[in-house]
């Protein structure tokens, strides 16, 4: 049984932080799938914007809940096995969703089949998180988090983007989906490349394991570094919300579907990938809170320029391709602070709380910027929404850890 508490200091070679890059795949493969692919396909089915986004929204559902089943991850078999079920689980999702007819009366089954692979993708992120606590080095945290970010977003573009792609070139829709669950399966041969940790700790009952990763937890969420993190992912920082919404809106900027696949897929996949390196490489030589919000303002900026320049072709390609690269920044900066604040113990569980903090604002954000599109002057009123509510949530971090943030400090300095 594997436990959440003491773990031996193994003094195995950590493993290189290209292995989470490809181990993280699956879990941004199926969101790429479903807020790329199947909004654009099913857009053309005659299916509305504010549907689509809701549609896209509810696939963050089970990640804004993963905390609740992430603790089972930490307690029961191993994290090897929880990611090869989880991706398999993920893989054969995919794969359902194109043997339903392209239409809007599947809708009511096309949403379970979605809620399932979104919630067998978050273990997937669960186990690919638990294993990189352990496996990765102090001093190395923010590389090791922008390459894990590199495949989280990289894939997300390559899988959404790569299966539109193929679903408009080949002779049937089901071919697309084929190819896209079968290809995220084999991520699980990475697993050859990184080692489970050593636990110390023989633990009697679930009963007692639970209880031991619960103390952990609570040890962390009473920390300074703890306490500022888990509010800082509650806010609408860095979302990169509007990528769900790109391919369903490109005929707003005239673009082709050959260049929505494009640049939403292959594009943002190379951009977004090289610009998570980069932000992980900048969080390891200044604060990352600090980068995290830099980062978050560098899109606020990108949304706004989008908004108010022509909206041709070319300029969807741009705005598309920077905003990417500012969700890469945004994305490495937040998985390097979280790993700073949750340590090890009960890797897999606290990484859930973070994630489901910071699934919930984008979520949210998607659905709003659906409704935006709809009655606040279509993409303009979307992009100027975005905009502001990250403006409003900088300024609302910077007075939480100007005043809530320097009391916690001084009690933990008082002790």
């Amino acid at each position: 049984m594997n436990t959440n508490p003491s773990v031996v200091a193994d003094n195995h070679k950590y493993a290189h932080p290209i292995a989470f890059m490809f181990l993280i795949m699956p879990y941004g493969v199926v969101n790429g799938y479903i807020t790329v692919t199947l909004a654009y396909v099913y857009s053309k089915a005659g299916i509305s914007l504010d549907n689509i986004s809701i549609l896209s929204a509810a696939s963050f559902l089970p990640a804004i809940c993963s905390f609740l089943w992430a603790p089972f991850v930490d307690t029961t078999l191993s994290v090897k096995k929880w990611h090869i079920l989880a991706t398999i689980i993920s893989g054969m999702g995919i794969i359902a969703t194109g043997l339903l007819p392209v239409k809007v009366s599947s809708l009511p089954l096309l949403i379970p089949v979605i809620l399932l692979a979104s919630f067998a993708a978050t273990f997937v992120n669960i186990a690919t998180n638990s294993i990189m606590a352990y496996d990765t080095p102090e001093d190395k945290k923010g590389r090791a988090a922008g390459f894990l970010q590199a495949g989280n977003l990289g894939s997300s573009a390559l899988g959404g983007g790569g299966a539109l792609y193929l679903a408009g070139h080949l002779h049937s829709f089901w071919q697309s989906p084929a190819i896209t669950g079968l290809i995220c399966m084999l991520v699980c041969l990475m697993l050859f490349f990184v080692k489970e940790p050593i636990v110390t700790v023989k633990v009697e009952s679930i009963n007692r394991s639970f209880t031991n990763l619960l103390k952990d937890v609570w040890s962390m969420m009473k920390s300074r570094a703890g306490y500022l993190a888990l509010f800082l992912c509650f806010l609408p920082i860095g979302t990169g919300a509007a990528t769900s919404l790109w391919s369903a809106v490109g005929t707003d900027w005239h673009a082709s579907l050959n260049t929505i696949a494009l640049v939403v897929g292959l594009g943002s996949g190379v951009i977004t990938a090289l610009s998570c390196m980069v932000g992980g490489w900048i969080c390891d030589i200044i604060d990352r809170k600090t980068a995290y919000i830099i980062f978050g303002l560098m899109q606020v900026i990108c949304a706004l320029a989008m908004a108010y320049t022509p909206h041709t072709e070319n300029m969807y390609m741009i705005w598309v391709s920077v905003y990417a690269a500012t969700t890469g920044l945004a994305y490495a900066g937040y998985t390097a602070f979280v790993l700073e604040a949750i340590g090890k113990g009960a890797a897999g569980t606290k990484v859930s709380m973070f994630t489901a903090l910071s699934n919930a604002p984008i979520a949210i954000m998607i659905a709003f910027e659906g409704y935006a599109y709809k009655h606040w002057h279509g993409a303009n009123g979307m992009l100027v929404t975005e905009a502001a509510a990250g403006i409003i949530a900088i300024v609302i971090f910077f007075w939480f850890q100007a005043t809530v943030g320097v009391k916690k400090l001084s009690a933990e300095e008082a002790v």
